[in-house]
């Protein structure tokens, strides 16, 4: 167990939590790096296959978000690691809370913007339901939402990175540790 700032013991984050926390990081990176790629492909069965795989890494996260979702409504809240501010935890516990529900959104979204282009969306060889009809003036609306909210996301995973910096650095607490793969012992 890791020693908070008092020296007291604090609990170690679930493994489970962990590994996804990092899965979850690395499968938006892989979506996000293979949709960013595909804009500077020739190549139309290229270009293909890259929005495959960014939309299989979206699914990804989306079943992330489920597994995640009920991990930590089970497990509830844990000590906060040194002395912060009611006006910081509150910061804190809304911007998880807003990533939580981007990562519900962003995917659902990408799902419908394919169903609305008239696209079925294939999940390691599963073809899955579509949720909403062809519709090309959807498609335009979905295709800005998505994008828009990728930044959305993408501002708020800066923030979550600042913040466990700042805890590390500036507060020299145990934060980013407990966070941290760690090796079975």
């Amino acid at each position: 167990m890791e020693r908070g700032a008092q020296g007291d013991e604090l609990p170690e984050r679930p493994r489970a939590l962990v590994v996804m926390h990092w899965l979850t990081a690395l499968f938006l990176a892989m979506a996000a790096a293979l949709i960013l790629l595909r804009d500077e492909v020739d190549g139309r069965a290229l270009r293909m296959w890259l929005l495959e795989g960014h939309r299989h890494f979206g699914l990804l996260v989306l079943l992330l978000f489920f597994a995640r979702a009920a991990l930590r409504l089970r497990l509830r809240h844990w000590p906060v690691e040194g002395k912060v501010s009611p006006l910081i935890r509150f910061a804190a516990g809304s911007t998880h809370l807003a990533l939580y529900v981007l990562l519900l959104v962003q995917p659902l979204l990408g799902w419908a913007l394919s169903n609305a282009q008239g696209k079925p969306v294939h999940f390691f060889g599963l073809t899955l339901p579509a949720i909403v009809a062809s519709d090309e003036d959807l498609a335009d609306r979905l295709t800005d939402w998505h994008q828009g909210v990728a930044w959305v996301l993408l501002a708020l995973i800066a923030l979550h990175v600042a913040a466990a910096l700042w805890h590390h650095f500036m507060l020299r607490d145990r934060t980013l540790r407990l966070m941290l793969p760690r090796r079975r012992r």
